[in-house]
């Protein structure tokens, strides 16, 4: 039982009378959410699982459990909900969180339209999902590391990467740190502990747990990480590898699901039939887990570092399932109009959007100006349109560098491949449009 005391203290804490609750597994036969209480019944002693034993056979069914609740703050009117659990943060916090939040709504916007003129090649919005980036951003320390997958941008606003990094990166030229070798979006950021995100759905999960576990180790770690994933990515193998080696080897991750109800086409219901991916956690891998409303950026924000703190306490990882909704369409090689109504989409992009529910709570407690968030908007927009104009004009970097920044001594193979190119591009210049790139 000191388990489950242990356990039961420790959410008396970071839940403030437990409202937020933090589930974990035990392996007591004390009554918990997913398991019900045997009395002077003999336990297993199997290596694999301690359980108790029974005399009458029973399918255990999905049934049998109950869905683990959401945690949320305020509701859709931007009223605190119980008072014990409002963040009371500073006026000037709260507007930074409601200011990042319109200039990633509004950024996302012209990118959008930028991609739609040709001149980005790739583009994919935040819309609806703003209070998970900035909710958990804000809860966090510049040292903790973030992996992403492609849709945490606000995580960077919030840590204060620049409209002009946010473009070049689009763009590709010179001046992207990521040196024009990535996709637009795949952001990076040694400076802010951001590492640069890459296509491959779920790689960055068993590199995070891998992070974690060299943070572990290190005397004294004051740092966790955190590990940005969709719902669609968790039924990828990799998401399993991550979820039991940060459990197995008791790593300070949070592993952070935006589920936001679609993976590109397919609805969250197509894709599994258990309890959300907040459902995996206890049971089935045997880590700590808080769900929360998404779209509440307080009850993210409460979650984030509760979760934080536990990690960092306890040398254990959290599965942290934040509930949204895409109100966007998946990429710009996405037409979400084709596999969902405009009535739904228009539903989670006003009454239930994270913005709209803190603009309202602003106003409660008198805020807000409206007459200084339509400057706001304006500014951004002509901040973005300028720094469009100009990151368009620079130059690509030398196409040499395809070649660098891989091995710390270029190998032998590599640098015969790049005599190679050199030979045709210098033997084929009428056809290369070298005059866009830096020589």
């Amino acid at each position: 039982m000191a388990l489950i005391q242990k356990s039961i203290k420790l959410s008396q804490v970071l839940g403030r009378r437990q409202n937020i609750k933090l589930l974990w597994p035990t392996t007591t036969s004390a009554k918990t959410h997913f398991q019900r209480s045997y009395t002077s019944v003999p336990s297993a002693q199997f290596p694999g699982a301690n359980a108790p034993f029974v005399n009458t056979l029973k399918l255990t069914q999905p049934e049998d459990f109950s869905p683990i609740p959401i945690y949320r703050v305020m509701n859709s009117d931007g009223y605190i909900i119980e008072e014990s659990q409002d963040p009371k943060l500073e006026k000037e916090v709260v507007e930074k969180m409601f200011r990042d939040m319109l200039l990633l709504n509004t950024m996302d916007k012209i990118l959008y339209e930028s991609q739609r003129q040709g001149r980005i090649s790739f583009y994919m919005t935040n819309f609806g999902e703003e209070a998970s980036h900035i909710g958990s951003a804000a809860a966090l320390e510049l040292r903790d590391i973030i992996y992403g997958q492609y849709r945490e941008a606000g995580v960077l606003v919030w840590r204060g990467f620049r409209i002009d990094q946010f473009i070049d990166q689009c763009y590709g030229n010179d001046d992207d740190m990521g040196r024009g070798k990535q996709m637009p979006v795949h952001y990076g950021s040694k400076e802010l502990n951001f590492v640069t995100i890459s296509s491959p759905l779920s790689t960055q999960m068993p590199q995070a747990v891998g992070a974690a576990y060299a943070l572990k180790r290190r005397p004294d770690n004051d740092a966790c990480v955190v590990c940005y994933f969709g719902e669609g990515a968790a039924s990828e193998g990799d998401a399993h590898a991550a979820f039991n080696f940060a459990a197995t080897l008791s790593c300070p991750v949070i592993l952070f699901c935006r589920n936001n109800g679609f993976a590109i086409s397919t609805p969250s219901r197509e894709q599994y039939r258990g309890d959300g991916i907040a459902g995996r956690g206890p049971a089935g891998y045997g880590i700590t887990t808080i769900r929360v409303d998404g779209t509440d950026v307080f009850a993210v924000y409460n979650a984030m570092k509760a979760a934080r703190e536990y990690v960092l306490r306890e040398n254990k990882p959290i599965l942290f399932e934040a509930l949204a909704y895409r109100v966007g369409h998946h990429s710009t090689s996405d037409d979400s109009t084709a596999y969902r109504p405009a009535e739904e989409i228009e539903v989670w992009n006003s009454v239930e959007h994270p913005i709209s529910k803190l603009k309202r709570y602003m106003v409660h407690k008198g805020w807000f100006n409206e007459e200084e968030e339509t400057e706001f908007i304006k500014n951004v927009r002509k901040q973005v349109l300028k720094q469009i104009s100009v990151s368009e004009k620079k130059l690509k970097p030398n196409w040499r560098e395809m070649f660098e920044d891989v091995y710390a001594e270029m190998p032998e193979h590599l640098l015969q491949q790049r005599k190679e190119l050199e030979q045709h591009i210098a033997d084929h210049k009428d056809a290369y449009p070298l005059k866009e790139f830096k020589q």
